[in-house]
């Protein structure tokens, strides 16, 4: 493949415009260049560290501290 020159590669080009058009070209590269960046994200996203769900400070109320853990709704 190294003895083409750049004349070949521009008659292979031409040849798959022609095959595919310029439209479907351009839908699978903005697939292909979506699929990426959608691996890329995931990678970032692995590589964090998992953050815990941070329980919000007690309120305060009147001066009093409310601190109450809600574990089971009942019906009245």
């Amino acid at each position: 493949m190294g003895s083409f020159s750049v004349w070949h590669w521009l008659i292979v080009l031409v040849i798959v415009l022609l095959i595919f058009g310029t439209k479907k070209l351009r839908n699978v590269g903005q697939d292909l260049g979506g699929a990426v960046k959608g691996f890329k994200d995931g990678m970032k996203d692995a590589g964090a560290p998992d953050q815990k769900a941070e329980t919000p400070p007690p309120e305060k109320v009147g001066g009093q501290t409310i601190d109450v853990e809600v574990k089971e709704k009942t019906k009245s």
